[in-house]
């Protein structure tokens, strides 16, 4: 595949002609050939949204739905187009593909939604025939900053709801799939958007700093959000607060897992296993710590090492299989490193633990401490962390004992005593009785400390993306005190 920039609804090559190269992860072969920005591209993105948004900030919020609900509708239609996309480039199995579709058209139809929920308020006013009101408007240019391993579901995320809310959009392609992002582009323009609207630029991985940097800085962007590692969202947070903008950051993770005593241990079996090993533990939402109960910590972990053996593994074409490639050999050689160190500082290997280059059988450690890397660095891999405890106070003490705080779980038949543990989780995300891997469009999402700022989605996510401004209109001549 070709994927060249897509500005103004026109495909144009890197304005030098470079470009770059992503390999198919099985085979080899190049799987996509993309434009390479320069700064001289950024610049011409931003200005082309920014001319934009005058025209689109005004269009109705009907019309916006309906070219919201086209682009779904095509997503849709261009399933395997977009799943084959995301196989070459990222190693992806077919059933993350076929996800990865459906939930990103979700994401547009609930931004669709929210078109009219952009709304404000009459405020009361101490000053006699003043009529004062708050209103949401939006902001001018939103830069999205897409990463690779959901790459349909938080492309469509990064530029939906700004969309929605009347601004114009840049999406930065990931480096590691910018054809599967490119087809994005594609979809808005033939659902009928307006040129300039949407946007998508792509970057060859050594001019990612020049070019994120170029578009923050630009006069016209005026909202940043960026979905990928906390190491890189600090960067990112940093030259968004030079320039005074704000930033919407979801950033890593290490989810807690915490199964009481009177848990229904097949099911919690089955959320551990979807959680940790779903994408090859390759979601910021991945289950990494299981934490259990010293009462029950034998029974599950025989149930989990069943349950984690009986999975298929293959490579990302095999049918049928429930885990394929990680995104390459370097990341695959870290998380074994990780194991490594685990393992020679105690940790007990229950299952799994082999790899085949990029390909690594799901793995369960039991005995995790914190002196092992492993118990505080995100894997982003097919391993689980088994964590014994003998109370409630232990359980929760050891779920907060990380820099991270974006989703968590606990698993109890009292529920009472299962929300109050939740309640006093440090995470932006809690569910109770299901997996810590739960993405809804219409939810509140996002973490809390090293876990990133602010939230997508809902009406929480149309306060990232407008000012709020209050307006008065006196009705009567108003007294001056001079």
């Amino acid at each position: 595949m070709d994927a060249l920039l897509f500005i103004g609804n026109r495909e144009l090559p890197a304005s030098s002609g470079a470009t770059f190269e992503r390999r198919d992860l099985e085979t080899g072969a190049v799987a996509t050939r993309a434009a390479s920005a320069s700064e001289k591209d950024a610049v011409l993105a931003a200005d082309t949204a920014a001319a934009a948004f005058p025209s689109w900030s005004q269009t109705g919020p009907n019309a916006r739905r309906a070219l919201l609900m086209k682009a779904a509708d095509l997503i849709e239609q261009r399933s395997a187009e977009f799943a084959d996309a995301m196989t070459a480039e990222t190693g992806a199995t077919s059933a993350w593909g076929a996800f990865n579709v459906r939930l990103g058209a979700v994401m547009l139809r609930e931004a669709a939604a929210m078109t009219t929920q952009v709304t404000g308020e009459v405020i009361p006013s101490d000053q006699p025939g003043c009529l004062a009101f708050s209103i949401r408007e939006p902001v001018g240019v939103v830069l999205g900053i897409a990463p690779w391993n959901a790459p349909v579901i938080l492309g469509a995320r990064a530029v939906a709801l700004p969309l929605a809310c009347g601004n114009t959009v840049i999406l930065k392609s990931s480096e590691i799939c910018p054809g599967t992002q490119y087809l994005l582009g594609k979809v808005f323009r033939d659902a009928g958007f307006p040129a300039g609207v949407v946007n998508v630029v792509s970057n060859s991985p050594e001019n990612a700093g020049v070019i994120v940097e170029t578009l923050i800085a630009h006069p016209a962007v005026r909202r940043i959000n960026f979905t990928g590692s906390t190491r890189v969202g600090r960067i990112i947070a940093g030259i968004a607060a030079r320039h005074l903008k704000p930033v919407l950051l979801e950033l890593g993770g290490k989810a807690p897992m915490i199964v009481l005593e009177d848990a229904d241990l097949d099911e919690a079996v089955r959320a551990a296993a979807f959680g940790a090993f779903m994408n090859q533990g390759q979601i910021c939402m991945s289950t990494e710590r299981i934490i259990v109960r010293n009462e029950i910590s034998e029974g599950f972990l025989r149930r989990f090492a069943d349950k984690t053996n009986s999975l298929k593994v293959g490579t990302p074409r095999t049918e049928g299989i429930a885990v394929g490639s990680l995104i390459g050999l370097e990341a695959a050689e870290r998380v074994e490193k990780l194991l490594r160190d685990a393992i020679g500082k105690g940790a007990v290997l229950v299952a799994g633990g082999s790899r085949e280059g990029a390909i690594m059988r799901p793995t369960v450690l039991d005995g995790i401490r914190p002196e092992m890397d492993l118990y505080y660095e995100e894997s982003f891999g097919p391993v689980a962390s088994v964590i014994r405890v003998s109370d409630d106070e232990e359980a929760i003490r050891i779920a907060n004992d990380t820099e991270y705080g974006l989703t968590a779980a606990v698993f109890s038949r009292n529920i009472p005593r299962a929300l109050a543990i939740a309640r006093r989780v440090q995470s932006g995300m809690c569910h109770i009785n299901g997996a810590t891997v739960h993405d809804e469009a219409q939810m509140p999402f996002g973490g809390v400390k090293g876990s990133g700022l602010g939230r997508f989605g809902g009406k929480a996510g149309i306060s990232e993306f407008t000012d709020l401004r209050w307006l008065t209109i006196s009705t009567t001549p108003p007294h001056y005190p001079i």
